[in-house]
């Protein structure tokens, strides 16, 4: 019986994790979750579960929330503070951090200084405290335990080898609803049009960074640090239909990929299983279902954001942070109406002119950082 903490567990990952906890419950128990807002679905998880504690984010809503709970033993909390309790909370042995955006860095260490299991898909945690994650998770002997569909392909994919033996990372990208088109195409983007992707179902942050290609940007960055590459071993290669995950290519020459149908169901289960595995009910795949596979390299002078993340993660230190506060920001306001699709990917590159020290990273320094990339954005506007 391994016992999980979930964060985000309103979320497309969060519910998808709570149905493998509810198919299998003689392996999995949730004991703790976090939310951001919606009161309604995460009191119905609370009860469901019987959980020791629960979090919402949101501190407006906590009085509802706490009122709503009083009939029961479960411990309410919320802000930031609530979701490091959460994710370091003593009943748990696994931490799945699936809430999106930068909020996520702080549980996760966390819960590395608790000696948490970590089932990482909150990528923001990696692209803006990588340094810190990964040196804390090595001197608490914590695991990372990738749960992005790509990078989760990436892990399985290493285990044909040793990461000595890795010459490069083959890191797939759907493309996004607008692969192939132009920035002249991309002028008049309606939020409606970018938030419709074609094969994957994700909250509407994550979709717009892949109809912009900054989700593959953060990738990038994430896998840097998860699996100790250079930013030149990783080669992006853009594969409409999603069924090669990613792979990696050894030092023979061989290369060894992971693929499947989209469904997120399977990175996510062998994340809390590694290195067993079981039926998770993803459908099997069917190779004559898709008759051909295609590739494509991706145009990063269209998509700007992938190139700022690239170029981000090549000068180190504090300009991931920046890209990714710009991006977070910008995002937020392209939902509101207020500026235009390609203005994200113009934004985001002139964060990487804002000057930081080179002694930040703490994560103090990261705060600060990303603070200022996201009132640069406000000042653009």
């Amino acid at each position: 019986m391994k016992n999980i903490s979930i964060l985000g567990s309103t979320g497309s990952i969060g519910t998808q994790a709570l149905t493998l906890v509810r198919q299998h419950p003689n392996s999995f128990r949730a004991v703790a979750l976090a939310a951001n807002t919606n009161i309604d679905l995460l009191e119905a998880q609370a009860r469901e579960y019987q959980l020791k504690l629960v979090c919402i984010y949101d501190n407006k809503r906590y009085p509802e929330l706490k009122q709503r709970l009083a009939d029961t033993p479960i411990e309410v909390v919320c802000g930031m503070e609530g979701l490091c309790r959460a994710a370091a909370f003593d009943g748990a042995d696994t931490l799945l951090n699936a809430v999106v955006g930068m909020i996520g860095l702080q549980p996760t260490l966390a819960a590395i200084e608790a000696g948490k299991e970590i089932a990482l898909a909150n990528k923001e945690t990696l692209v803006t405290g990588g340094a810190l994650v990964m040196q804390a998770a090595r001197e608490k002997n914590v695991p990372i335990y990738p749960v992005d569909s790509e990078h989760s392909a990436i892990f399985q994919s290493m285990q044909g080898g040793t990461p000595s033996q890795v010459r490069k990372i083959l890191l797939t990208a759907s493309g996004g609803p607008f692969f192939g088109r132009t920035r002249q195409q991309l002028e008049g983007v309606t939020v409606e049009q970018a938030l419709a992707h074609p094969n994957w179902s994700m909250g509407k942050k994550i979709t717009i960074d892949s109809a912009t290609l900054m989700n593959k940007g953060l990738e990038l960055i994430e896998a840097v640090w998860l699996f100790d590459k250079s930013p030149d071993d990783i080669e992006i290669v853009v594969h409409r239909e999603s069924v090669i995950h990613s792979a990696v290519e050894y030092a023979d020459g061989a290369v060894i990929a992971q693929l499947g149908v989209p469904d997120m169901k399977l990175p996510i289960q062998y994340a809390l299983t590694y290195p067993d595995r079981m039926d998770c009910g993803a459908k099997p795949l069917s190779l004559f279902d898709y008759g051909s596979l295609t590739f494509a390299r991706p145009d990063e002078e269209t998509f700007a954001c992938l190139a700022a993340c690239r170029e981000a993660i090549r000068r180190g230190g504090l300009y991931p942070t920046l890209v990714n506060g710009a991006n977070e920001q910008a995002v937020a306001l392209f939902l509101e109406g207020k500026i235009r699709f390609l203005q994200i990917g113009e934004l985001v590159t002139d964060a990487l002119s804002l000057r930081v020290p080179q002694d930040g990273l703490t994560l103090e320094g990261i705060l600060e950082a990303d603070r200022a990339a996201r009132e640069f954005v406000r000042s653009r506007v």
